[in-house]
């Protein structure tokens, strides 16, 4: 959940492989900047002894597309995203909005021409009324001739309105594939062609394919780690080519969550073509890993794996702060202009609106004493501009701050600067069933949380004493919960006092579960894990 530098600097010649255990890639579709997991991944793979690249997408954000994180080498890859755009959306749509322009291109063409067809007629008409025209039918049936062309350009005015008002409205139905025709054709595709759909539903996952697979055939690995399941894919096929080519690969899938639980995107028919590519490619690796043992259970029931999913939880790395770097932690309380003695709710990570971080402003006018920061990717976020906009409408944008990420070794020392660690998540699936990164990194800088009733989450908080527990979503109940942890801190930080509670919920012990998976696999007990 956060940016990455190393001991060496970005662009520094590439070092000579030290891993001998042997080679492992690993596949992620982002930047690798904001991602500790593969960060982790990499980094305590390569300690381990594993020759390591992590290969990214190159975003045009980042000062180096190559760099080092400890003894793992990170690549980041340009990939061209030809495939999302299919020729049939640079076409009219009859079917769906007949009166559509082909694009919004050819809509605001034609209204500026008709804006500048009657301006000229304006323009004839004044010059005619000065005097400055002359006209051999004179001045008074030159006038009524302009009569005709200013009511045919009136007209076509607002014919191009109308063409332009459906031409957004089209925009809108390609954007979001909502339209009747759009459901029954997705239905049809599913029906008629079952995991292999993608293809016709959402082809730009090509893209990935088309620019990570010849990176992967060419470094040759041992293991494919594929992380989340456009990955899952590319790692698949990668796999299968380097068996045909007579080359032992195994490859390692990585779920971070339960696809057909996820809040669909805007298009409706992402999510159906990426849950059938998921299942179409499931069936290839030979381990299965995932961050929740709710999580592992949904996938070995719905993918009929043989073997449970290994737990890898994204835990903070407990080593020491300047393993990476000698860069001081910033001081969070001096960044947000407060002193030691102001209460600071503080929520870490993914800036959305399912992430129910509104409530932490919403409940701010009850809290008078009290300061909200959102460490977000980025405090220029539309989301997070929203957040700060609602705090200006409720007087209360003095106790409001949002700042970047830091570095995923500062995050832990970071944040226990703060007063509360707060969770507002809503009730999505894929909430209910995991304890996720943030609880961990609350968790290690001892602060109380204040988590919304998702399951998982609500029944630990419960169990372990350490924070208290709103129903999502409801103002009152959250200030309440807020109040309570403010009134009695070390009543529920002394939860953490308790002998051996923190051991698991760092990277160091999950490190080795996912080594002890590698491990496996590099003797051979992978294969055929799944039917």
């Amino acid at each position: 959940m956060s940016p990455d530098t190393s001991e060496n600097t970005p662009g520094s010649p590439q070092r000579a492989r030290r891993g001998t255990r042997g080679r492992i890639v690993m596949l992620v579709d982002n930047g690798v900047h904001g991602d500790s997991r593969v960060q982790k991944q990499a980094s305590s793979a390569a300690a381990a002894g594993w020759d390591v690249i992590l290969l990214g997408k190159l975003t045009g954000k980042e000062e180096s597309d190559t760099w080092m994180i400890g003894d793992a080498e990170v690549r980041l890859i340009r990939v061209k995203s030809k495939m999302s755009t299919r020729p049939k959306d640079l076409r009219g749509a009859p079917l769906r909005r007949p009166l559509a322009y082909s694009s919004d291109r050819v809509a605001d063409f034609r209204r500026q021409q008709v804006k500048a067809w009657r301006a000229d007629l304006r323009v004839r008409g004044d010059a005619l009324k000065a005097g400055e025209a002359s006209s051999p039918l004179g001045p008074a049936a030159a006038k009524a001739w302009l009569t005709v062309p200013r009511v045919a350009a009136k007209a076509t005015s607002r014919w191009v309105s109308l063409r332009t008002r459906e031409t957004r409205k089209l925009r809108n139905i390609r954007r979001t594939r909502s339209a009747a025709l759009d459901r029954a054709t997705t239905a049809f595709w599913l029906t008629t062609m079952g995991e292999r759909a993608w293809r016709r539903l959402d082809p730009g996952v090509w893209d990935f394919e088309l620019a990570y697979g010849p990176v992967i055939d060419e470094l040759k690995p041992d293991i494919i780690h594929a992380n989340d399941f456009r990955m899952l894919g590319v790692g698949s096929r990668a796999k299968l080519r380097a068996r045909a080519a007579g080359r032992k690969v195994q490859l390692v899938w990585d779920a971070h969550e339960f696809l057909p639980g996820v809040r669909s995107w805007a298009n409706q028919r992402k999510l159906p073509a990426m849950v059938a590519y998921e299942r179409e490619h499931a069936k290839y690796a030979d381990a299965v890993m995932t961050v929740s043992g709710g999580l592992a259970d949904l996938l070995q029931k719905s993918h009929k794996l043989r073997e449970r999913p290994a737990v890898v939880l994204n835990a903070p790395d407990a080593a020491a702060t300047s393993r990476f770097t000698d860069e001081p932690v910033p001081d969070i309380r001096g960044l947000c202009g407060i002193g030691p003695d102001v209460p600071l709710l503080v929520y870490s990570g993914l800036a959305a609106r399912q992430r129910g971080l509104g409530i932490m402003v919403e409940g701010l006018p009850e809290l008078p004493e009290a300061h909200v920061l959102f460490v977000a990717s980025s405090p220029e976020l539309p989301y997070v501009k929203e957040l700060m906009a609602r705090a200006e409408e409720l007087g209360v944008a003095d106790r409001v701050h949002a700042l970047p990420y830091v570095p995923h070794w500062q995050v832990v020392p970071f944040l226990s600067g703060a007063d509360v660690g707060v969770i507002p998540i809503h009730h999505w699936p894929n909430h209910e069933i995991a304890l996720i990164t943030k609880f961990f990194e609350y968790s290690h800088a001892r602060l109380p949380l204040v988590v919304s009733d998702v399951k998982t989450m609500a029944e630990v908080t419960r169990e372990t004493g350490q924070g208290e527990v709103f129903r999502a979503e409801d103002v009152t109940d959250y200030v309440r919960a807020v109040r309570a942890v403010l009134a009695d801190p070390k009543r529920y930080t002394a939860a953490y006092e308790v002998e051996g509670r923190l051991d698991e919920w760092t990277w160091e012990a999950q490190a080795k579960v996912l080594d002890s998976v590698y491990t496996r696999l590099m003797q051979g007990a992978g294969d055929g894990r799944n039917p």
